[in-house]
């Protein structure tokens, strides 16, 4: 169990498990890590002071006890007309999140469900533990997704089974997150976090621009006509070719030794 000692205010913790790493941790266990308007307000603060630091290389985004986010939350919701969740602009604070420039991996212990689910998927990477459950149950309240549940969810796994999730609510498995594509590895519970903190160490010793310029390309080409896509691709690469660690990384393979990246 994580203690989650923050005080009186704030419901994120910021770590460094490793050399250009961040740990961010929702923690806010008394409501099961519910996504409240507070919390993904801090946690848009916290994505956009890690922008601003260079030194984080990649975020890993966890939970607390048992629980990666268990949706929205509701009482928030009760009452609420549509001017006022215009004026909300909830997809800024996704936003920090999603369109951060360096990697971010979900390590997701227990629930992911509707706006949990939807955080997720705004992260580059879903390690999901092997008990871990999934879904987008809006429906079930009597609303629907609004924060990428119908549209991420449908890029990330097509027509057929987004539809099934959203027009159900069904909770899924990891297992069956990972068959469809939603998740990207399933392990162990226990190993949820180290598992995450370790792919997120060993890209941060890559050389800091390639990763950023891949995480780029795969982002905005995968809406692009192919074509467009292609070349955008082409162009991140030859872009690579004015950095110090491609020549790094060229040479040292040469030379059957170690490379020394220094992210320029």
């Amino acid at each position: 169990m994580v203690a989650c000692d923050l005080g009186a205010v704030g419901h994120i913790l910021v770590e460094t498990p490793a050399p250009g790493v961040a740990l961010v941790r929702i923690c806010r266990p008394e409501a099961r890590n519910a996504l409240s308007m507070p919390l993904r307000e801090e946690l848009a603060d916290v994505f956009h002071a890690l922008e601003a630091d260079h030194a984080v290389r990649a975020v890993v985004l966890a939970g607390t006890d048992g629980f990666f986010a268990a949706g929205a939350d509701v009482r928030s919701m009760v009452g609420v007309g549509p001017i006022e969740m215009y004026q909300r602009h909830t997809e800024r604070l996704w936003g920090a999140v999603g369109s951060f420039s360096r990697p971010v991996i979900a390590a997701v212990n227990g629930h992911a469900l509707g706006g949990g689910l939807e955080l997720a998927m705004n992260t580059d990477i879903i390690i999901a533990a092997d008990s871990a459950k999934l879904g987008q149950p809006e429906v079930r309240l009597g609303i629907m997704p609004g924060a990428g549940g119908t549209q991420r969810l449908l890029r990330a796994v097509g027509k057929f089974h987004a539809m099934r999730l959203c027009l159900t609510g069904e909770i899924i498995t990891a297992t069956e997150a990972r068959d469809m594509g939603l998740v990207s590895m399933v392990v162990p519970s226990a190993d949820v976090e180290e598992t995450a903190i370790r792919m997120a160490q060993d890209i941060a010793a890559l050389p800091a621009v390639a990763v950023e310029q891949i995480k780029e390309v795969i982002t905005l080409g995968a809406d692009a006509p192919l074509e467009a896509a292609m070349a955008l691709e082409r162009k991140a690469l030859q872009l690579l070719f004015a950095s110090a660690d491609k020549e790094e990384g060229l040479v040292a393979f040469t030379e059957k030794r170690r490379p020394n990246f220094t992210g320029r």
